[in-house]
């Protein structure tokens, strides 16, 4: 999966990805991380998410990792800010009040651009790459990550060979496989979510269930 296939789907507003509000399960599980206020978050694959305004209403200060460069400027216009712009090896950093977004590659993100960061949000990064791509990210950009960094991790599950994602099918098994060596892992909530989403029904999808992940980075 190419960076061109994300461009398109931006250019063209084929985004169904995109919440117009913050996503229920992370309302519910943020505050039992017990994160200092001023804590910053790593949010990778950003988007224009709504999550990230959230986070920064809780007091966070959030850092956004993101492909596509219109998403990053529609977030900003939409909150009503002018970032200032500066471009690094990470890439374009756009950077307004307690955001700061990049447009540029997670897989690329160095260790120090990361340093900072005491947390994680991931909910459509994951289940956005194929399982080649999925272990390349857990690699880099999870492995950057320093020690003691916590968060949460959603997922999808379903019967993968009855939709072509993404978002793709990312199991229990497959989130120990590819973080364990990292990272502890607590799936703290499965959720049966199908009857919510009629786009999988119609694509004959028979099974659907969303999981949160509490994670911690090991020493």
């Amino acid at each position: 999966m190419q960076p061109e296939f994300w461009h398109e789907r931006w250019s063209s507003h084929r985004i169904g990805f995109h919440r117009d509000a913050p996503l229920p399960l992370l309302v519910k599980h943020w505050p039992a991380l017990d994160l200092a206020p001023t804590t910053r978050v790593f949010v990778p694959l950003s988007g224009k998410s709504l999550d990230m305004v959230w986070l920064a209403e809780r007091g966070h200060r959030v850092l956004g990792v993101e492909l596509s460069e219109l998403a990053v400027r529609q977030f900003f216009d939409e909150r009503g800010l002018v970032p200032d712009v500066h471009t690094t090896a990470a890439g374009t950093h756009h950077a307004a009040g307690p955001y700061e977004l990049i447009v540029g590659d997670a897989f690329a993100l160095h260790a120090s651009v990361l340093a900072d960061c005491a947390a994680v949000y991931d909910r459509a990064a994951l289940i956005a790459l194929p399982p080649d791509l999925r272990h390349t990210y857990a690699a880099t950009a999870w492995r950057r990550l320093p020690a003691a960094c916590r968060g949460l991790l959603v997922t999808l599950e379903y019967p993968q060979p009855q939709k072509n994602g993404p978002p793709f099918s990312v199991d229990a098994d497959e989130v120990h496989a590819r973080l364990d060596t990292d990272w502890r892992i607590d799936e703290i909530e499965r959720r049966d979510i199908l009857a919510d989403e009629p786009g999988f029904v119609a694509e004959g999808v028979t099974a659907l269930s969303t999981v949160v992940y509490r994670v911690e980075r090991r020493s």
